[in-house]
């Protein structure tokens, strides 16, 4: 699945040879990304601070300043823990949210490990879209992993050459809270570090006669920032579920 994926990234001319190699480092990031996740909670914030550099910070906290919080929309990309979690140790208030998982005991482990970081840690169920508007409404950072859409319902977009549907809920909480939505994304460094990149954030208005048109309109713009972010390092994109309908099908 995840050659599949890299094939739509870096085109349908790249050779076997370039496949095998991006197949192999993903795998290496994915052991990598796990490795940095159980060793973060012991780490000071201090230590986390030297192996974080980061471009377009400032976006973040114009957001943070203006006081309707931001949605900082992201892909499976590279050290997305490391950077949630530098950025709590930074003082920012951080909320993400998390699909639920089976065993119940091994989902309970993943919100523990998150609040650990200094996340407050928002379960999806019936009630997290309103835990997620009072989290921007005390002028949160909501972090929202979207290159996925775990329940099927999202608007249809067009990503990497070939219609699936994505997440709306970006989409939907920018136009309803004005929260800035800014596509961001956190990468291995060859040194053993990670830097950060924050995009300028997406133009959100009502423009459409229905929301639900609005929705589709945003989450195609978001879905294009997320091929720029995924194609800078497509090794790092660690997305192994089917993702789009012909997924399925080979699945």
């Amino acid at each position: 699945m995840l050659r599949r994926h890299l094939r739509r990234v870096v085109g349908r001319d790249a050779g076997e040879e370039t496949i095998d190699r991006l197949v192999r480092r993903g795998f290496e990031s994915y052991a990598r990304y796990w490795l940095e996740s159980f060793r973060i909670p012991g780490l000071p914030a201090e230590e986390l601070d030297r192996h974080m550099t980061h471009d377009g910070f400032d976006r973040i906290l114009a957001a943070r300043e203006a006081g309707r919080g931001a949605i900082m929309a992201l892909p499976h990309m590279g050290g997305w823990d490391f950077g949630g979690a530098w950025f709590a140790a930074q003082g920012h208030p951080m909320t993400v949210v998390v699909e639920r998982l089976d065993p119940p005991k091994l989902f309970e482990w993943f919100r523990r490990l998150r609040a650990d970081m200094g996340m407050n840690v928002i379960a999806v169920d019936e009630n997290s879209g309103s835990a997620v508007l009072r989290a921007l409404k005390n002028n949160h950072v909501v972090a929202l992993v979207c290159d996925r859409d775990l329940a099927g319902t999202g608007p249809e977009v067009e990503f990497f050459g070939e219609r699936t549907t994505l997440p709306g809920g970006p989409a939907l909480l920018g136009l309803r809270t004005g929260a800035p939505i800014l596509p961001v994304s956190v990468y291995f460094t060859p040194d053993g570090g990670h830097h950060g990149i924050v995009h300028e954030p997406l133009t959100v208005e009502r423009k459409g006669s229905r929301l639900s048109e609005d929705v589709a309109r945003i989450t195609q713009a978001l879905a294009r920032e997320l091929e720029v972010l995924i194609r800078r390092a497509p090794d790092q994109w660690h997305l192994l579920q089917p993702n789009w309908p012909s997924d399925l099908a080979e699945a």
